[in-house]
């Protein structure tokens, strides 16, 4: 049997070191130094032993002695641009924010979670970022036109956005849901069941969402030969109110309507107990689909229909894809698939 290297330094006895590690996982120095500093090419078992050694021995990384040497902070922001609030109330971004620190932790990285949504905090969130005090951003919901983002381009730091990012797809790197198929194949199924007066409530269109799910809409109209009736969308934001705000005005311009996509689950929710206060049966008078799949879709009365987007794949690549960045490869977007999820908001028959 192998020795193992106490967990617990005693008097006189120096801490593990790396070296420690790969003696005790029968690999390479190099092997370890790629498993700790989460580099690519590296075999499943070699990372397993690796991890099973670090656990033996008890070594934890010396981070100061690692920034000094190698020039970086050990620790990547997690920045979003939306009010405070929308933090807990969207739930699309408290799992993306867990997938993101579960990924960070396997690779040893210290997530700091920065929300830039006032002038204020956009100037102290650049000032920060700008310092060397990161060596990443997660760019979380960016927005077209917001200075913020040109002023982190200036600034140098290695971005990679959940979403493309308007007006920077060249230059930023992301990981985006098939948000125009989702939204495809989310109406596709209401014409299936029958519906022809489709209406929908959009997210914001200065993010990709916004405007790319709204794409979706239409396409499927157009092609099954539905007229694109302008008063049947009603443009928002990913609030919950927006769902509410949004129905209530359908209503009144489109009292015949039998069917509402809704961009996000919080915006499809919100539509039904609106519904239900004007007299309408979900699904019996109208149909209801959302967009997320999120714990939200399933609390509902009725359960809700929704596209699933993979979050939990967006915030593994989104990681991937930055640590590629920081090591100075060329920016580039990557798409994962959708799905549609049906429930009794609007059965398939």
């Amino acid at each position: 049997m192998i020795p193992t290297v106490p967990t617990t330094p005693g008097p006189g006895r120096k801490r593990p070191t790396i070296r420690d590690v790969a003696r005790e996982a029968g690999v390479s120095y190099a092997t370890v130094s790629r498993v700790l500093n989460g580099r690519d090419w590296v075999s499943p078992e070699a990372v397993r032993s690796v991890r099973d050694a670090i656990s033996r021995t008890g070594y934890t990384a010396n981070q100061h002695a690692r920034s000094l040497a190698t020039g970086r902070s050990g620790s990547i922001a997690f920045l979003l641009t939306e009010p405070q609030h929308l933090l807990f109330e969207d739930p699309n971004f408290s799992v993306l924010l867990r997938g993101v620190a579960q990924a960070l932790s396997e690779r040893q990285l210290t997530l700091i979670l920065m929300i830039a949504s006032t002038p204020e905090e956009r100037s102290r969130t650049v000032a920060f970022l700008s310092g060397g005090h990161v060596d990443g951003v997660l760019l979380v919901s960016p927005h077209s036109g917001d200075p913020l983002l040109q002023q982190l381009v200036q600034a140098g730091v290695p971005i990679v956005a959940c979403g493309r990012v308007l007006g920077f797809e060249d230059t930023i790197s992301s990981v985006s849901a098939d948000d125009r198929a989702g939204a495809r194949s989310a109406v596709e199924h209401l014409i299936a069941q029958g519906a022809r007066r489709i209406a929908t409530i959009t997210g914001p269109m200065d993010t990709s969402g916004g405007v790319d799910r709204l794409a979706g809409y239409t396409d499927a109209l157009m092609a099954h030969g539905i007229p694109v009736d302008p008063d049947m969308i009603v443009h928002g934001d990913w609030r919950r109110q927006t769902g509410a705000d949004g129905i209530r005005t359908l209503l009144d311009r489109v009292p015949d309507l039998d069917a509402v996509f809704g961009a996000s689950d919080a915006i499809a929710a919100a539509t039904l107990p609106v519904l239900r206060e004007h007299g309408r049966d979900v699904p019996g008078d109208v149909r209801v689909v959302g967009f997320d799949d999120s714990g939200l879709a399933l609390t509902t009365e009725p359960p809700m229909t929704t596209v699933r987007q993979p979050l939990e794949r967006i915030s593994e690549e989104m990681v991937r894809l930055l640590t590629d960045v920081i090591a100075g490869r060329t920016p580039l977007s990557i798409t994962v698939p959708t799905s549609l999820v049906t429930r009794e908001s609007s059965p398939a028959s």
